[in-house]
């Protein structure tokens, strides 16, 4: 998988339209959850897009620290259902730290993380705070990572 990395300006239709029909296929569809994913942020975000053969399999955007939280943040976090057999969660993910290391100069990042990837993100250095919560019906727990 090769990783991308762009501001919304520099996303092209194709691009653009690739990354929102993953994203509705996976947190819409898949997850069936009726949500409002068009939320006016995608044109302050960075896009970490990662492409396998043409096509876009994993996907994050990433927000300097003000934008979306007082850190820096990683949302939107997705891979292709029939992609997530190798391990392209972590490779996005290790990538939109990255971005944001490089992009914003901070290591202090934070995320709401759907609770059943706990594990994952503890893994990548995320600890959780605070306690669970809905986020638009799914549960959640806010994560730091420093």
């Amino acid at each position: 998988m090769n990783i991308s990395i762009r501001r919304f300006n520099e996303l092209d239709t194709s691009e653009l339209y690739a990354i929102l029909q993953l994203r509705s296929e996976v947190f819409v569809v898949e997850q069936d959850c009726v949500y409002q994913d068009l939320d006016g942020k995608d044109t302050k975000a960075v896009h970490v897009i990662g492409n396998k053969n043409g096509e876009i399999v994993a996907y994050t955007r990433v927000f300097a620290p003000g934008d979306y939280f007082a850190e820096a943040s990683i949302g939107r976090v997705v891979v292709k259902q029939g992609q997530r057999k190798y391990g392209y969660g972590k490779v996005i993910m290790e990538a939109s730290i990255k971005a944001i290391e490089e992009e914003f100069g901070t290591t202090n990042i934070r995320i709401s993380a759907q609770t059943y990837l706990l594990k994952f993100y503890n893994s990548l250095g995320f600890k959780a705070e605070g306690s669970e919560y809905l986020e638009d019906g799914i549960p959640h727990v806010s994560m730091v990572k420093k």
